[in-house]
């Protein structure tokens, strides 16, 4: 039996185009701003928003989103006011993927996360620090609230270990086009399209290359071999100096095309 594709899913299958998924982190750098934002992306163009829970401790995070995350902390951000954001934000009817790490999901009950998670009108989530072997139960219970588990694919995954995170994915493999944190670079690693025609040949889910992806050219770079670009610090940085990222976003999208 096929099981029928996910809204995300759906949002991330290429039709020609290169999709492009943004992140913000929530609170950040208030919790009503964070929000304005999040709405104006939503209404951007982009195939689906990507919203960070933030925690004190973000091993995958670089420099912009881990102050991002201070910052939101500052300002007693915590996973129901991030629910919060992404249920607003969620209301404008382009999918939200929750980020997150595994210590903020124990902490708030995971039974409780997933069902509040699916309440606010997520559509999956993604927690780095969870190893797909030792997801269960936290995996079901997001799975049995119709969330999609999003693991991540990196340069350094062994073979045999690609093929069990494309079994327990859903909605698409997030590729890790680096082996480090997130941060903008100037150009995008080699080696890139290789990993991804090995993530092919274990799933039929949309490919979702993120870290390090912030310029026009990445996203021709990728256009073509990944379904989707997932974007972070660059529109964290703009949103940090107080601009608007929507143009950065437009022009972004721009070369997706």
């Amino acid at each position: 039996m096929v099981a029928e594709a996910t809204r995300l899913e759906n949002a991330l299958k290429v039709s020609g185009d290169l999709k492009l998924v943004a992140y913000i982190m929530a609170g950040h750098p208030n919790k009503k701003k964070s929000i304005e934002v999040g709405k104006k992306l939503a209404a951007s163009g982009i195939a689906a928003i990507e919203i960070g829970i933030p925690f004190s401790d973000p091993l995958a995070d670089g420099p912009v989103i881990q102050r991002a995350g201070q910052v939101a902390l500052e300002h007693g951000m915590n996973v129901s006011g991030a629910l919060e954001v992404a249920a607003a934000i969620a209301g404008e009817g382009v999918p939200v993927v929750l980020m997150t790490y595994i210590n903020p999901i124990l902490s708030h009950d995971p039974r409780r996360f997933a069902a509040e998670a699916a309440q606010a009108g997520a559509a999956g989530v993604i927690v780095p620090d969870l190893p797909v072997e030792e997801s269960e139960p936290v995996a079901s219970w997001l799975r049995s609230a119709s969330l999609d588990t999003i693991f991540m694919v990196a340069p350094t995954t062994a073979d045999g270990r690609v093929e069990t995170i494309c079994e327990h994915s859903s909605g698409f493999v997030y590729c890790v086009t680096v082996t480090g944190i997130t941060g903008a670079r100037k150009e995008l690693p080699v080696g890139m399209k290789e990993l991804f025609a090995l993530v092919r040949k274990h799933t039929n889910l949309p490919i979702a290359a993120g870290f390090g992806i912030s310029r026009p050219e990445h996203m021709k770079a990728l256009r073509g071999t990944a379904d989707a670009a997932v974007v972070g610090s660059a529109i964290v940085h703009e949103i940090d100096r107080g601009g608007d990222p929507v143009p950065l976003v437009k022009e972004l999208l721009k070369a997706c095309r």
